[in-house]
């Protein structure tokens, strides 16, 4: 008898779909509610922890983390879990400043195999950090992490309960419900750069506030289908249990952590610009050097002076 693989030939990997009874079970929800304190990391670490760890340089990690997830077109959820457990490993070890990129780089190859049908590979992910680590380094941290948090590694993230909001809000028919989902989702991916939302708010209330900060960015485009804010908060506010006044103050945070961000793009852009300016300027100048060949510079109406 000969036993047949056929697994290999397919190249469309196939994704499991969510379960309508799962996401219909408020036991649940309750439970997810009732653990996500337990995977949150210590909001004060850096002074009582970290030694040269400072906030600025999980900054940069954490948006290097962003980049890079973007870039390979990983799941929406892999971004924040990685934060997560790198936030959460900073929390109970102490590391030097130099090896934050391998701890970020550890916990995008654990968040990636946890939630990736097609997880990253360390090659993939050594060459990212442009080859500052190794291969060695990267599986030898991948234990260490593992062993720090003791395996309990499936945090719950606020992408966890998008769907069981979105299945318990009264909203009208003709909303785009995967359209929502994307500008929520990203706002969540903004949320976990700033160490202040994932160290203070919980994931459930991130979430809430991310389906409120993404009906108001939209309002504009939705018009009459959109749901009033104060309906929104209250539905959300029952559903999660968190106050209405968290929500708001959350949502407020979530905008400014925005424009933040995109004013930070636009200043990008700028010196971009400069710098391209300045380097085609140069172009030019070396350009008219060469047709000149060796002529001077000066200029040619200078008469010789006789003494």
């Amino acid at each position: 008898m000969e036993l047949a693989c056929t697994e290999g030939y397919y190249t469309n990997t196939q994704k499991s779909y969510l379960d309508p009874n799962l996401i219909k079970d408020d036991r649940v929800l309750e439970r997810l509610l009732k653990l996500e304190e337990h995977y949150m990391p210590g909001s004060d670490y850096f002074k009582i922890v970290q030694q040269e760890i400072k906030p600025f340089m999980r900054r940069l990690v954490v948006a290097w983390m962003s980049e890079v997830c973007e870039e390979r077109n990983c799941e929406d959820d892999v971004f924040p879990m990685a934060v997560n457990l790198l936030d959460r490993f900073l929390s109970v070890a102490v590391i030097r400043k130099t090896q934050l990129q391998l701890l970020g780089t550890s916990c995008m190859f654990l968040a990636s195999k946890l939630k990736e049908a097609n997880p990253l590979t360390a090659e993939t992910l050594v060459v990212y950090t442009d080859n500052s680590i190794t291969l060695d380094e990267l599986l030898n941290w991948e234990i260490m992490v593992l062993n720090k948090l003791r395996w309990d590694i499936a945090a719950i993230v606020p992408n966890d309960f998008l769907e069981y909001l979105f299945a318990r809000m009264k909203l009208p028919e003709c909303v785009d419900i995967s359209f929502i989902r994307k500008h929520s989702q990203t706002y969540i991916s903004l949320c976990y750069i700033d160490f202040l939302f994932s160290s203070l708010n919980s994931p459930s209330m991130i979430a809430g506030a991310a389906i409120c900060a993404a009906f108001e960015g939209l309002r504009c485009q939705l018009g009459a289908q959109c749901p009033r804010k104060d309906d929104l908060l209250k539905q959300i506010a029952h559903i999660t249990g968190v106050d209405e006044d968290c929500l708001v103050q959350c949502q407020c945070r979530m905008e400014e952590v925005l424009r933040a961000s995109l004013e930070d793009t636009d200043q990008a852009h700028v010196f971009q610009q400069q710098a391209a300016d300045a380097e085609k300027s140069a172009a030019l100048l070396d350009e008219k050097m060469k047709l000149g060949g060796d002529q001077p510079v000066t200029p040619t109406d200078i008469q010789d002076v006789l003494f």
